[in-house]
């Protein structure tokens, strides 16, 4: 047998890997819902007005191989200096467990928010672990389970401080002392929100009236100082005190909760997680109980289920944005989930007393060198892991001779250094970093130095913290590697099953996009570094920008925003600075269909814009007539429209650029929420068909994995003329920006570290490739519409019968004839080894699925056979073979304890409960827990790691 060589290296197989259904289970999905090919499908249902506009094609796949090997060479453009910048980023040391089984693992990075609590205990208890971790060194009384960035953090506590004090004034004080990109966030989002904000000297408090007051522990300038006195002078203002804080400190020194703080932010990353360029990293936010109802973000609490067992739950959901909307306090809709349990289980694995060792180890070494240092130049007085140094006219000759030797300081001004010292500072770094400053020294000389911590004693702390016997069991590999697979086999991750759930996108993440974001030239850069230490960076962003820019139609990117909501805010900033720019002050107004995600409303209300909802029709369409008569009625306040498409009822709009013209024609700019932009690549470009700006979330449509609830990335797309109002950086400036505007985010490109997934993504698939994906997830989201129609009705469809890439079922006719509910369908889901769709979202009593293009027929066709089972035991209780108090749906899940239980009293058999379906044998999930209370835990909020015999 022969063969042409050209034959036998064939199209590229990342496509068919990424893309489930092959040739044959096409034609018989298509012959399934009535068209003949994809291209005919794609033609009914994209109307045809923004239709024909795809990418050119001329950017061909590569193989995995290949783009490994491509993005190699642009890895090998970074250079890995020695850090010792500091300024809020540290090297750290992830525990090798850690890396292997979490960040490395499918079973954690794969998995979803953890709305459905039953089957995420794993991550949940995680999560729990994280806030206990906060809790305990910031001396608080409870934490949220992550936010985005120290800085947004800091944004955060500065509105929470607001809503919260006493004085109804308008300024807020911000130490001097803390870190400039903090401040620079702050002041973002202080404009918008009319907060006026002083920047000076914790000495200057008495000269202003003021709500709050934010400042660093320890400040940048090094000094450990008791900040007890001053708190107590602010409350006596009636001011609320926020202190950003460096948890690794907080190992060594007093909590900011006994110095009497009333919130404590900071960031966890040099708990285990690599710098990456700037991010991700889990924030966090602490505070006292009595403001726990005003908290933003997630917070997990401790609940029982239907056997009267503990169980985790997320506690507090009705601050979530979709419910509260233009009301909501905060925008923030996703955390740094996986962030936030890699910092717990690194505190987990360590132990109290490690942290301590390594604290301890820290402020030695920090405690020589500035011994050394000190005896030729001034230095303070007090530190735990950071020195101000008046190097005068020597500054650049030091910071030269450091970076000649690998070694990054930070150079405050031509007179002043200063550094940090992390975990990983060897005795060889402060010796070469020693010679940077002409200080000869040899390793054994170090090692024999005598020198205190550097930290006063009345500083030094001494209450016990992280007593509870998670941080006191799992200090070998063995243990800690049991302890999280434990964890893991607790939830449901894309490596068990889909997960279908409706404007979420759980796609394949595939091993080959992940591979990258633990190589040390991307993951150990700070994101401060110097510009000639990161050009294979630069080469990437770049890159990014210009594969985006094709993909969306959009003229240039922001890559800075952290988060979808994220994304929403800064393009919402990018368009108010646009028309302010154009003499238009007053253009305020926000138009918002009510179908619209709710961070939608959340983001404008944050970017101080007034929102007015349009109506949708009957078919869940925006109401023609009712936007043009609202955007005539605020045609001189107008600013912008935020619209999803296809719509968040899972449909494309017949009149979207009529929608678009009507808002360009009264002055205002067109934002489309990119939430669904994975039905658009390659087919329509938002950028194309009316679109001035789109946040692009990139752990959707571009396949960075949602990790839990966490990590995301949510840049943004604009036209031309709202290129020039992009988010700049106060310290380390953004490089395609010509003129730095205010930040959004910590670091100049939010979470670097991550954006070498979404390159893989777009290398491996290319243009075609991504056509190809959006084409196969509207097949696939059609037949299931398709193949659920006969038993669910579906709530939406286009002109043609078609729905997009998701589809909604509506429960409500259901749940009248038979009782049964959409949470009752959604749990028992859980019983056949599926997540549940999207419960009671955007349409109350409705399941809304998004299958994407990563799953296979096969898959599919279990999940489509599941519900027609659930359908099936439905009618059984309609039909009063089951009471409507006893059957599989309202007693779901059903736990494999339940189903042991000595005596079975149900009116179905055990084998109903936990096989319904064949199949299920050879897969079985065996949910942890029973249907979570959620009235209990809200009416009994803790939010602790519990007692472990509360669990036995």
């Amino acid at each position: 047998m022969t063969s042409r060589i050209r034959d036998l290296l064939g199209d590229n197989e990342f496509i068919s890997r990424h893309i489930g259904p092959d040739d044959n289970d096409r034609q018989q999905m298509l012959a399934a819902i009535g068209s003949n090919t994809l291209t005919e499908l794609i033609e009914k249902t994209v109307p045809e007005a923004i239709r024909n506009m795809p990418l050119d094609f001329s950017n061909q796949a590569v193989s995995e191989n290949e783009a490994l090997s491509q993005l190699r060479a642009i890895a090998a453009k970074n250079r890995v200096a020695r850090s010792f910048i500091g300024m809020g980023y540290h090297d750290t040391h992830v525990p090798t467990p850690v890396l292997r089984n979490l960040l490395e693992n499918p079973g954690w990075y794969t998995a979803y928010t953890p709305y459905q609590p039953e089957i995420s205990q794993g991550r949940l208890e995680a999560l729990l672990n994280f806030q206990q971790v906060v809790i305990d060194l910031t001396g608080m009384e409870i934490s949220n389970a992550s936010l985005l960035d120290e800085a947004t953090a800091a944004a955060e506590a500065m509105t929470l401080m607001q809503r919260s004090s006493k004085k109804k004034n308008t300024t807020l004080f911000v130490s001097d002392n803390c870190l400039p990109q903090s401040i620079d966030v702050i002041k973002t989002r202080a404009e918008l929100l009319e907060i006026d904000v002083v920047v000076a000297p914790l000495a200057d408090l008495d000269k202003h009236d003021v709500f709050g007051v934010i400042t660093q522990y320890p400040g940048i300038d090094g000094q450990v100082v008791d900040l007890t006195d001053f708190i107590a002078k602010a409350h006596a203002q009636d001011a609320l005190v926020t202190l950003s804080a460096d948890l690794m400190a907080l190992c060594l020194i007093k909590s900011p909760g006994e110095m009497g703080a009333d919130i404590v932010v900071g960031s966890a990353q040099r708990f285990g997680v690599p710098m990456g360029f700037g991010g991700p990293h889990a924030a966090f936010l602490a505070t006292k109980d009595k403001f726990k109802r005003s908290m933003p973000g997630r917070v997990i609490g401790v609940s029982v289920d239907s056997h009267g067992k503990p169980a985790l739950r997320m506690a507090m959901q009705t601050r979530e944005q979709h419910i509260r909307r233009e009301k909501a306090t905060s925008n923030i809709c996703t955390a740094q989930a996986l962030l936030a349990m890699m910092a717990g289980f690194y505190a987990v694995y360590h132990g109290p007393k490690g942290l301590r060792k390594i604290a301890s180890r820290i402020a030695g070494f920090t405690s020589i060198i500035a011994e050394k240092v000190g005896s030729t130049f001034e230095v303070n007085s007090t530190h735990f892991d950071t020195l101000v140094i008046k190097t005068n006219d020597q500054t650049q000759v030091i910071f030269d001779a450091a970076k000649q030797k690998g070694i990054n300081l930070f150079k405050v001004n031509s007179k002043t250094l200063s550094l940090s010292v992390s975990e990983t500072t060897t005795l060889t770094d402060i010796v070469d970093l020693l010679a940077s400053f002409n200080i000869l020294l040899t390793e054994q000389e170090i090692a024999d130095s005598a020198a205190d911590l550097g930290i006063p004693a009345a500083m030094l702390r001494t209450d016990e913290y992280l007593t509870h016997p998670v941080f006191n069991t799992h200090h070998s590999e063995t243990e800690l590697m049991r302890y999280m697979h434990q964890l893991e086999v607790k939830d449901i991750a894309l490596n068990q099953s889909m997960i279908p759930l409706g404007s979420c996108t759980m796609k394949l993440n595939a091993a080959a996009e992940m591979i990258p974001v633990t190589w040390a030239e991307f993951s150990n850069i700070h994101p401060f570094a110097p510009l000639d230490q990161v050009q294979g960076y630069q080469q990437l962003l770049d890159d990014l920008i210009a594969m985006l820019s094709k993909a969306t139609g959009y003229d240039t990117i922001s890559l800075q925003p952290n988060s979808g909501a994220q994304g929403e805010y800064a393009g919402l900033i990018a368009i108010d600075k646009y028309h302010k720019s154009r003499g238009d002050h007053n253009r305020d107004v926000c138009l918002i269909p009510s179908s619209a995600h709710g961070t939608n409303p959340a983001s404008a209300a944050l970017a101080g814009m007034k929102v007015v909802i349009v109506k949708c029709d009957e078919n869940g369409n925006i109401d023609l007539d009712d936007l043009k008569a609202k955007a005539a009625q605020h045609a001189d306040k107008l600013s912008c429209i935020m619209v999803t498409y296809p719509s968040t009822h899972g449909v494309f709009e017949e009149h979207i650029r009529e929608v678009c013209q009507v808002v360009h024609d009264h002055g205002g700019q067109v934002y489309i929420d990119g939430a669904n932009l994975n039905a658009l690549v390659g087919i329509a470009p938002p950028g194309l068909f009316g679109g001035d700006v789109s946040h692009l979330n990139l752990h959707k449509t571009f396949c960075i994995p949602h990790g839990g609830g966490g990590p995301g990335m949510g840049p943004i797309g604009v036209k031309s003329h709202l290129g020039p109002f992009l988010p700049g950086h106060s310290v380390s400036p953004v490089v395609q920006q010509s003129v730095q505007h205010g930040a959004v985010s910590a670091a100049p490109y939010g979470s670097a570290n991550i954006l070498v997934i979404t390159w893989m993504y777009i290398k491996m698939m290319g243009d075609q490739g991504l056509r190809d994906a959006t084409a196969n997830a509207i097949l696939n989201a059609n037949y299931i519409a398709t193949r659920l129609a006969g038993h669910y009705p579906v709530l939406y469809t286009g002109k043609n019968d078609t729905v997009a890439h998701e589809c909604i079922i509506d429960i409500r006719p259901i749940k009248a004839e038979s009782g049964i509910s959409e949470e009752d369908i959604a749990k028992r889901l859980m019983d056949f080894g599926f997540h549940a769709p999207t419960m009671s979202f955007p349409v109350a009593g409705t399941l809304m699925i998004e299958p994407t293009e990563s799953e296979s027929k096969e898959e599919l066709d279990r999940f489509c056979d599941a519900m027609i089972q659930i359908k099936a035991e439905i009618n059984k209780v309609q039909a009063g073979e089951w009471p409507l108090e006893d059957n599989p749906l309202v007693n779901a899940p059903h736990t494999a304890a339940s189903l042991m239980a000595a005596e079975w009293n149900h009116a179905y058999s055990r084998e109903e409960a936990a096989y319904p379906l064949p199949w299920i044998r050879a897969r079985k999930y065996w949910p942890p827990v029973g249907r979570i209370d959620n009235v209990y835990g809200d009416r009994n909020l803790y939010c602790e790691c519990p007692p472990i015999e509360s669990y036995l």
